[in-house]
């Protein structure tokens, strides 16, 4: 568990933390951020002429996401933000920082235990609870002619001599050579370190019958034909140690999460498998919901931490997530948890990112950076040129956004690329960040309106043009829907 396993999907889960139905009695208007209006008429423009978008609620409100995150970022950009600032890359980059400080924590809990002694090496290896298995495979095709799979046995008996004749000792050369288990050949056929019952039986039936340095004979699996051999302590003392001193560390890592939550007596609440899925349904109320979830001495996770994690994670994994049981579900919701609880002792620990991590944040953010800009052909020499005061400026920032935009959705000539969630997220605080669902409502309207228009101009044309082929560029499927510790 040596990884928080947190991924961010640049182009998958699309924030939308923000407050809605806020201007109501303005239906004309979809949205607002940042001193910019997204209007009804705007959006359904939009939305009804790129064909590849389907006309859903759940799409309309994803593309409203977009333009107003582009929004803010462009006007941020007009404003001169400073978007090099320290502050801005830790938020705008959270999974990868957390995922950084706590490997660093966990090198300083690993460190801080002791390793396996010569002594305690040699125990653990005599006792044979634990043991450490070559092999060469000649692989034989489950749906092999019987001459194949007497081909292959005569292959593998050849290999058995050669063994045979040197007791084994040129057993690695040979694996390396001729093996067929593309898992173990470039080590000289050695498997892990591993407990009885591991392998399939055939396989796992024989290897633990071996004396220390003894070899089988050809042994069948469904794999094909193997010849095992476990290697005696002074030719494998240094692996076999390593290999326990990794077992300990995975076995060290899910009972410190467990003790964790033990401390704080983490309870995970009833009803949260609805909570989660009604989340991932519509992340965006959900990074604003405060119900509760789990709790524990000391804290709470709730439906809005649960919101951030869904933002760091795969959206195949997060549509996943919403077919699970309740009691998977409440699994999750204890994971996640944890996960926070171990965040919290990264925190506590006073862990910091190393200069060569902030070189690495910094190269991934400004990359990000340099796709927007080149997207929206806003480079800061663009600005300072085009425009002399803060006003001229945030209207060219706005005019590129609605530039883009089409070139994207309406004429598919533009690469399509969202703003990333968690610097979406970083940049809305203070930008009057909003939706009006009566206004997605009618967008939505118009735009099947539009769209019914245009197909019927189109088969009325008789051009025989078809849609071209490939998947649509279109936003996430809902507003909040775009890589813990594992």
């Amino acid at each position: 568990m040596r990884r928080l396993g947190l991924v961010v999907a640049l182009l998958t889960l699309a924030g939308c933390g923000a407050l809605r139905d806020a201007f109501s009695a303005h239906p004309a208007v979809a949205g607002t951020a940042a001193g910019q209006t997204l209007t009804v008429a705007r959006l359904a423009e939009l939305a009804g002429r790129a064909k590849k978008v389907p006309l859903r609620t759940e799409a309309v409100t994803g593309l409203t996401t977009v333009y107003l995150d582009y929004a803010v970022f462009a006007v941020e950009l007009a404003r001169g933000r400073n978007m090099d600032d320290s502050a801005l890359v830790l938020e705008a980059n959270w999974p990868n920082v957390a995922q950084l400080r706590w490997e660093h924590y966990h090198d300083q809990l690993v460190a801080a235990r002791a390793k396996l002694t010569p002594a305690q090496t040699d125990s653990a290896y005599h006792a044979g609870d634990v043991r450490l298995f070559q092999h060469i495979l000649v692989s034989v095709p489950p749906s092999a002619a019987s001459k194949v799979e007497q081909d292959k046995k005569q292959q593998a008996e050849g290999l058995l001599r050669q063994v045979q004749a040197q007791r084994g000792a040129n057993f690695s050369q040979l694996a390396k050579r001729y093996s067929e288990d593309p898992g173990s050949k470039s080590r000289g056929g050695y498997l892990g370190a591993v407990g009885r019952g591991r392998f399939v039986p055939a396989f796992d039936t024989v290897a633990w019958r071996l004396a220390p340095g003894a070899m089988s004979g050809l042994v069948r699996s469904p794999f094909g034909f193997h010849i095992i051999r476990r290697p005696p302590l002074e030719e494998v003392r240094d692996s076999f140690r390593t290999e326990l001193e990794t077992a300990m560390a995975v076995h060290f890592d899910s009972a410190y999460i467990d003790s964790l939550a033990a401390q704080r007596d983490l309870k995970v609440q009833s009803g949260a498998a609805a909570l989660v899925r009604q989340a991932i349904q519509e992340v965006a109320p959900a990074t604003e919901d405060r119900r509760k979830l789990a709790t524990y001495r000391g804290g709470v996770f709730r439906v809005r931490d649960l919101a951030r994690w869904l933002f760091a994670l795969d959206q195949r994994d997060v549509s996943s997530i919403g077919m699970a049981s309740d009691a998977q579900l409440t699994e999750f919701v204890r994971r996640l948890a944890q996960r926070e609880l171990l965040l919290r002792e990264v925190d506590s620990a006073g862990v910091r990112l190393t200069p060569e991590d902030w070189r690495g944040l910094q190269t991934e953010h400004d990359s990000v950076l340099t796709i927007l800009r080149t997207l929206l052909a806003l480079s800061p020499r663009v600005l300072k040129d085009s425009a002399a005061t803060e006003p001229a400026r945030i209207e060219l920032a706005t005019r590129h956004v609605n530039e883009y935009l089409d070139r994207v959705f309406e004429q598919g000539a533009a690469q399509f690329f969202p703003v990333p969630p968690f610097l979406a997220m970083a940049l809305r605080p203070g930008q009057g960040w909003s939706v009006n669902e009566a206004g997605l409502a009618q967008a939505l309207e118009r735009a099947q309106a539009i769209r019914a228009q245009r197909d019927s101009a189109s088969r009325g044309s008789g051009t025989g043009l078809k849609p071209a082929p490939g998947p649509p560029p279109a936003p996430p499927a809902d507003s909040a829907k775009q890589r813990a510790p594992r």
